[in-house]
């Protein structure tokens, strides 16, 4: 990722109290050899992120056509997950989006709108949602409605 989306990502990772801490883990996407198709890149990503996923997280895919909320239900959506899981998970694809079966195996799809986005900014745009939840769940004067 160029050096814009990691740090952008780290100023908000570090905003969050220690209690709501995030960790981020990448995984390499599939070497794009002549010859190997879409649904086998995707599956073999999907393989990887499996394996990171912890047992009892709550799965989010992020994917453009998953449900759009509102940064006051993204901090309804933050509140029940703190309340009801220990961990949350949130996945993006590659360049090729993520596996089907992948996405029907989340607990939910989110969109973060309906564009498509690279995925550095992806990235960057979903901790800062993240952190905007934490805002308005503390009442603190992050966001403004």
């Amino acid at each position: 990722m160029p050096s814009w989306v990691d740090e952008a990502y780290q100023d908000y990772a570090k905003r969050l109290p220690r209690q709501q801490s995030v960790e981020l883990n990448v995984i390499a996407t599939a070497q794009r050899k002549s010859g190997a198709n879409v649904p086998q890149l995707q599956h073999q990503e999907s393989l990887k992120i499996r394996q990171k996923l912890k047992p009892g997280s709550r799965i989010l895919a992020m994917d453009e056509k998953g449900k759009q909320w509102s940064s006051r239900e993204w901090a309804e959506q933050y509140r029940s997950w703190l309340q009801h899981y220990p961990q949350v998970s949130f996945i993006i694809g590659g360049p090729d989006g993520l596996e089907p079966d992948l996405l029907e195996e989340a607990h939910q799809t989110v969109a973060l709108g309906k564009l498509t986005l690279p995925h550095g900014l992806a990235r960057v745009v979903l901790i800062e949602q993240i952190y905007r939840s934490w805002s308005i769940v503390q009442g603190h004067p992050y966001h403004r409605s």
